[in-house]
């Protein structure tokens, strides 16, 4: 007995395994256009597994890629005759449209619309049967319809999808809000098919088709979903300030969590708008009842403060620091808070020996293992301005000892290779950089390369390095924060060396130092010069990117931002820069931002 089970199951097994390689074996004959060889193997597969429907269905779609439209229709007639189903009756109606018999085909397209009036358990079937045509309009009817015979029944987003793809964005918007109202967890694939039809321009009409929607549901039901994504949308607007009052009106209602307004605060930031950042940051620490989010604003707005500090605002920035340790103390977790300020000390105060008194006291406090290596690297990078290469060097070594294999650790290594080239070890540096070309961190990967490139194109052209060795010195004035000093050394590799390897290097270095200085005209002159002599150099997208980004966000000149994001998108598609140049040369033209 068990033996005649086992033979029946090896049987089936076989069948199953023949007939999967049959329907694979016409499939290929269909994809390739080959219909003859198809259209056999799916009558055998028909005759076969007799009744199966999808074989069917395939037979009728080879015949009529055939324009064999008569077999087509007797074959489903065979089967209308037995039984009625309404997605035959769909095929046979389209079978008509092809033979342009349209009356015939409304008739039979009307019956399975018809059909769900007894029958509304059938809606999706009958919708899905005519999405499957690319008859939009009677899909979007049986849906509606089957909504209204069976009103528990929510076809809301399959609606919005088939109004999006015939353009009515304004129905689309309408469903999608609907169906967020009884499933809000939606939301988040609803931005994203907003996105195709939103730009950054607040005027623009689905711009305002999608507001006006919103603040309608806002008024007649003010759920937080409505708040946030109204306030999604100002976003995509770049619109800070209004999203700022959503979020606010959101917190107000529902005072939960800070961080979505964080989160606002940070892309603003990023985005380059300071003054909505700093006030969205200061009503963070208005209503911030805990400790870490009143030291993580603090520390946005001291960042915000630095940003655009001249000299004479040092005073007031440090005596906030100081107020800020009276308040917090200096703990563990005002970690942060102190590395920013001795980072201040060191580089902006030029303070470094009351910066490294500062950082060996908090290296007494109880870290964990990563923070106190984290203290270490900023000692060592202000041993470094103090030209104390070797006590860096040793502090950079423990850290990558101490921490192996982590991002922390290929940083130190980085840094030992960049202290080695300030010091003129250029062998050294070299030799530490062959090896971080393979870092987890493509950042520090991508540092690494570009500035062993710098070593190898330049070490064999002189032999007394001297270009090599004044570029070192300007890359460290730099790192010192002593910016003017390092332009004017660049200035004289620039004047003295031209015509040797290094001289986009330079243009580019002292570029990016004289955008720091707000000097962003002699900026422009330079990244030109290197797009004019050197465009088919390494540095061409680095300039491309730098000059869009001015032309961006210091100028507002939104043509010239686009050509320079678009040469980049059309002449370096390998360049680190191509997918933030893609996403902010559609934000200009008025795409999705996604």
């Amino acid at each position: 007995m068990l033996r005649h089970i086992i033979l029946i199951l090896f049987t089936l097994f076989g069948l199953s395994t023949a007939m999967a390689q049959s329907e694979a074996l016409a499939e290929d004959y269909f994809n390739r256009g080959e219909f003859e060889k198809a259209l056999i193997t799916y009558e055998k597969l028909y005759t076969t597994e007799r009744g199966a429907s999808k074989y069917l269905f395939k037979i009728v779609e080879t015949l009529q890629q055939m324009e064999r439209y008569g077999e087509a229709k007797d074959k489903l007639n065979e089967i209308l005759s037995r039984f009625y189903s309404p997605t035959y009756a769909i095929e046979m109606g389209y079978n008509y449209q092809l033979m342009d018999s349209l009356q015939l085909a409304n008739e039979y397209y009307e019956s399975a619309i018809q059909y769900i009036e007894e029958k509304p358990n059938f809606t999706y079937t009958v919708a899905r049967s005519f999405e499957d045509k690319a008859l939009i309009d009677n899909a979007i009817r049986v849906y509606k319809r089957g909504m209204e015979l069976q009103p528990e029944k929510n076809y809301n987003m399959q609606l919005a999808r088939l109004y999006g793809d015939i353009g009515d964005v304004e129905s689309m918007f309408s469903n999608y809000l609907d169906y967020i109202e009884v499933n809000p967890s939606f939301i988040y694939n609803a931005k994203r098919a907003f996105n195709d039809f939103l730009s950054e321009d607040s005027n623009g009409p689905n711009n305002l088709m999608l507001r006006k929607q919103l603040l309608k549901k806002l008024q007649t039901s003010p759920d937080p979903f409505w708040y946030e994504l109204l306030s999604w949308q100002y976003i995509q607007e770049k619109d800070y300030k209004k999203s700022f009052l959503q979020e606010k009106a959101l917190y107000m209602r529902f005072p939960e969590s800070l961080d979505r307004l964080t989160e606002l605060a940070v892309i603003a930031l990023d985005d380059h708008d300071y003054n909505v950042s700093k006030e969205i940051f200061t009503y963070v620490l208005q209503q911030a009842q805990d400790i870490d989010t009143q030291l993580l604003a603090h520390q946005y707005l001291l960042d915000i403060g630095l940003e655009n500090a001249t000299k004479k605002d040092y005073n007031n920035l440090q005596t906030k620091y100081l107020d800020l340790f009276e308040r917090y103390g200096k703990t563990p977790q005002t970690l942060a808070l102190q590395l920013s300020y001795a980072r201040f000390l060191a580089f902006n105060l030029q303070e470094t020996q009351e910066a490294t008194g500062f950082l060996k006291n908090t290296l007494t406090l109880n870290l964990a293992p990563f923070q106190e290596n984290t203290v270490k690297m900023l000692m060592a990078d202000i041993l470094v301005i103090q030209e104390k290469f070797n006590e860096a060097l040793i502090y950079y070594t423990q850290i990558q000892n101490n921490l192996k294999n982590s991002t922390l650790a290929q940083e130190a290594r980085f840094k030992v290779a960049k202290t080695s080239f300030y010091k003129g070890d250029f062998e050294w540096a070299e030799s530490q950089l062959k090896i971080l070309k393979a870092a987890t961190s493509q950042l520090i990967a991508n540092d690494a390369v570009e500035l062993k490139l710098l070593i190898s194109d330049n070490k064999y052209e002189d032999s007394t390095l001297t270009a090599l060795k004044l570029y070192s010195k300007a890359d460290l004035l730099a790192f010192k924060n002593n910016n003017i000093e390092a332009i004017a050394i660049l200035d004289k590799i620039l004047s003295d060396h031209r015509g040797e390897s290094i001289i986009d290097e330079a243009l580019y270095k002292q570029a990016l130092l004289l955008e720091k200085e707000k000097q962003y005209e002699k900026a422009i002159a330079n990244y030109q010069e290197i797009l004019k002599d050197y465009r088919d150099e390494i540095l061409a997208d680095d300039a491309y990117f730098r000059l869009a980004e001015i032309y961006n966000y210091i100028y507002n000149d939104t043509q010239l931002a686009k050509e320079h994001y678009e040469a980049i998108i059309f002449n370096h598609q390998d360049s680190i820069y191509f997918v933030e140049a893609r996403k902010k040369f559609r934000q200009l033209r008025g795409d999705d931002v996604n």
